[in-house]
């Protein structure tokens, strides 16, 4: 039987990762011919793409002819970055700028996917015209990205986010969802970052925002330039973790909460908080509760499976 293929066609790079897999789901539960793009571990489900060759990235553009580019490809773990700039540099700068220029030249609106880190946490919360200031090298890295790819694109649009939970194949995949395993073992003290204000937000909000820009762009050729979002319940990663606790009845009374600035890896911003209003007035964006969507995230990697049946039934 012929099986309809919606017209709407969108390219997702780093389909493979966290934010990824759910900007591709997305899309593709929503009447758009999605095609996603990874490296590493792209095949059997997604195309596989080394987003630093030039031709396999000109070719893949020009053979689907995407309307729209949903770029999440990043080295997006600052110490990282510290340790392999070159790298870095070459993946978040160079192949940012280069899959502008390809996008412009069929025409398609690019979503670039930055990050609150461009600004450095000292005066929130951020509209999106204040000067960045980034402290880390990864912050600096995704700053010069979003130059790469409006120099190439002016059509272009870049959306900052913060930091990112939801549905984990490993724990480690989030800053947020790796705390889970200290929460669980109470038999042992752990220290918890209780300086750095973040705002945890869930992947299938991004998601949702990416697709809601997308299909609002289609609609109005004046839908681009730089955006900003997050959840809005501002949290360090000790009230996280206490948060996770609460959400499937687990002790938190080992958990230590350390209010210095830390002093090993990567200098981060105090408090990035983003000014979410530009979205907000164009009527798109979604936020799921913090407790809800972590326990949505979190509940296959429970030690305790008799857990399972006191949080589900």
């Amino acid at each position: 039987e012929d099986v309809e293929i919606p017209s709407r066609r969108v390219l997702i790079t780093g389909a493979t990762g966290l934010l990824g897999r759910a900007v591709f789901k997305e899309f593709n539960e929503n009447n758009w011919n999605a095609v996603g793009c990874g490296y590493r571990r792209a095949q059997p489900r997604f195309e596989q793409i080394n987003l630093l060759d030039s031709i396999a990235v000109h070719d893949i553009i020009h053979d689907f002819q995407p309307h729209v580019v949903v770029h999440c490809a990043a080295e997006r773990r600052p110490d990282v970055v510290e340790s392999q700039p070159d790298a870095a540099s070459q993946l978040n700068v160079a192949a940012s700028g280069n899959l502008a220029k390809e996008a412009a030249g069929v025409g398609a609106f690019l979503i670039y996917i930055s990050t609150d880190y461009v600004f450095d946490g000292t005066s929130p919360p951020y509209k999106e015209t204040d000067v960045p200031n980034p402290l880390n090298l990864y912050g600096k890295t995704k700053l010069e990205g979003e130059k790469a790819v409006l120099e190439n694109n002016e059509d272009a649009a870049v959306l900052r986010i913060p930091v990112l939970y939801g549905e984990v194949e490993r724990l480690e995949e989030s800053a947020v969802t790796v705390m889970f395993d200290k929460v669980q073992f109470s038999n042992k003290s752990a220290n918890m970052d209780h300086w750095q204000q973040r705002f945890p937000t869930n992947v299938k909000d991004v998601a949702t925002v990416c697709r809601q820009l997308a299909e609002k762009r289609m609609l109005d050729p004046s839908v681009k330039g730089t955006f900003h979002w997050s959840g809005n319940e501002q949290m360090t990663k000790y009230e996280m973790a206490c948060a996770i606790a609460d959400a499937f009845n687990l002790p938190s009374s080992h958990l230590r909460p350390i209010t210095d600035c830390p002093v090993v890896g990567a200098l981060r911003p105090r408090n990035a908080q983003l000014d979410c209003s530009k979205l907000e007035m164009l009527g798109i964006g979604q936020r799921t509760p913090f407790r809800a969507g972590i326990k949505e995230s979190l509940w296959p990697f429970l030690v305790d499976k008799r857990w399972r049946q006191t949080v589900f039934h």
